[in-house]
């Protein structure tokens, strides 16, 4: 057992154990290493200006991902190297992207720009040229309130690789690697200032201390939990990550059906679903930004128990199973009957989610997804929506409908769907399934929407379906 962190910042070899494991990343640099050029300023990953790469050891080799520092914590980052801004210049120089950003003036104030600069250096990882498209979407999670980002765009297109050193080049792996292997076999447990922390290295020790310690906080991403701890003051007395656990990774079609281990990312996952499942792909690249879903998971979308949470509906119109491991063993749940209430799960106290079942759209099924925010990318939502149809001809042979952000839990609406099933597919069945939706759901205000604005939302998804799936011979003008 350790009772340390093993993990390096600009290649040099920290052992972190004691409070500062339950510090965040971006504290940690700032305040204990003098890396100053991560700024914090939003604490709650939506700007990007904190932005570090983080390389794990993936099949043999290190990866190094863009990761928003104010809500990673010290305990998550177990046999990871960190790379700030501080840690990109090669021989003292700054590099090829930093020369850029001066040649095209892609720096104003300058706040927001170490981050823009350390996840350009993450796109350039895997490219050697890049094409707007994808500058734009490497930099979804990067904020800027001074260029326009015309200029860093322009900075990002015109650096020149050639003169690029990468993170290999930079800091050799082998001793890293090795150091990381043996450690990760190894679980770790800190106790600091009445805090409690364990890493274990099997599924069935981390069942066990979550049953010795119902109020055990799993980490994965913590793209919620870094929030609550940063803007609400959330210390959770015990927490535990499931990182050096192996076996929870996997990604698969199996049967039919997509599996998804605990620790996927969503980043892992909206590229595997490209040309699988398009509508949670898409879904997906609305969800955040790289230093988001580089972190989070859809386990922990499930577990975070959000009535907005965007992989929600699909989960429940496609009638996704979630595997749970517990003492007596492994049982699955289905996701529509996991939730007993607002962020309350249907879970025994020591059970953890270990992977999720999702059934792929068959052929002739058409599945839609929806995500409502004043932002299309890197915000939270403030209506969600799947639909599951399947057509004999021009009648509605069965439907199934999910709303998020219409009540305490994500909802399916068993009274719409009857309604529609067995009705002809033309617009004037939507319109009044539409007025059937909104009796059906009991949505409140909020600052991200009022209540009629819901069921408003509720009646026009149900046309806006129509009209994506129909095509012009079916449109009737009422």
């Amino acid at each position: 057992m350790r009772d340390y962190l093993l993990l390096y910042v600009n290649g040099k070899e920290l052992r972190i154990g004691g409070a500062d494991a339950f510090k965040t990343l971006s504290n940690f640099l700032r305040y204990d290493q003098q890396k100053t050029g991560t700024k914090i300023v939003c604490e709650e990953g939506d700007c990007g200006a904190c932005t570090v790469l983080v390389g794990r050891v993936e099949n043999g080799e290190i990866v190094y991902k863009p990761i928003n520092s104010c809500i990673q914590f010290m305990y998550q980052l177990d046999c990871a190297h960190i790379v700030t801004i501080e840690g990109l210049r090669a021989d003292g120089e700054l590099n090829a992207v930093q020369e850029s950003m001066i040649k095209c003036h892609g720096a104003q104030c300058g706040y927001c720009t170490p981050g823009f600069v350390v996840a350009m250096c993450a796109m350039f990882e895997q490219k050697d040229s890049v094409t707007v498209p994808e500058v734009q979407d490497a930099l979804t999670g990067n904020l800027c309130r001074c260029t326009g980002y015309d200029s860093i765009i322009q900075a990002a297109l015109d650096v020149d690789t050639s003169k690029l050193t990468r993170m290999r080049q930079l800091y050799p792996s082998e001793a890293m690697i090795i150091a990381f292997t043996k450690q990760r076999s190894v679980p770790v447990r800190i106790e600091a200032d009445g805090r409690k922390y364990l890493n274990p290295v099997d599924l069935l020790t981390a069942v066990k201390f979550k049953s010795d310690n119902p109020e055990t906080v799993i980490v994965a991403g913590a793209t919620d939990v870094g929030v609550y701890c940063n803007k609400r003051g959330f210390e959770p007395a015990v927490v535990m990550s499931l990182s050096n656990i192996e076996g929870l990774c996997e990604l698969r079609v199996e049967n039919g059906s997509l599996i998804v281990g605990a620790k996927t990312s969503l980043a892992a996952l909206e590229e595997f679903v490209g040309e699988l499942i398009p509508e949670l792909y898409n879904i997906l690249w609305t969800f955040g930004g790289p230093g988001i879903k580089h972190a989070g998971t859809l386990a922990g979308n499930i577990a975070n128990g959000s009535p907005i949470a965007d992989t929600l509906p699909m989960l429940f119109v496609m009638d996704a199973e979630i595997e749970v491991q517990g003492l007596s063993g492994k049982r699955c749940i289905k996701v529509g009957s996991l939730y007993k209430g607002y962020k309350t799960l249907d879970l025994k106290p020591e059970e953890i989610i270990t992977r999720i079942v999702i059934p792929i759209p068959k052929n002739g099924e058409t599945l839609k997804l929806y995500k409502i925010s004043r932002r299309k990318n890197l915000d939270i939502s403030a209506f969600t929506a799947a639909i599951l149809m399947t057509r004999h001809g021009n009648t509605i042979a069965s439907i199934r409908i999910a709303y998020g952000g219409v009540g305490p839990v994500v909802v399916r609406l068993p009274k719409t769907e009857a309604f529609l099933s067995g009705q002809e597919y033309k617009l004037e069945t939507f319109k009044n399934a539409g007025e059937v939706a909104r009796e059906e759901i009991s949505p409140i205000s909020d600052v991200r929407g009022s209540a009629a604005f819901r069921n408003r939302l509720a009646e026009n998804m149900l046309v806006k379906f129509f009209y994506e799936t129909a095509d012009e011979r079916e449109f009737v003008c009422q």
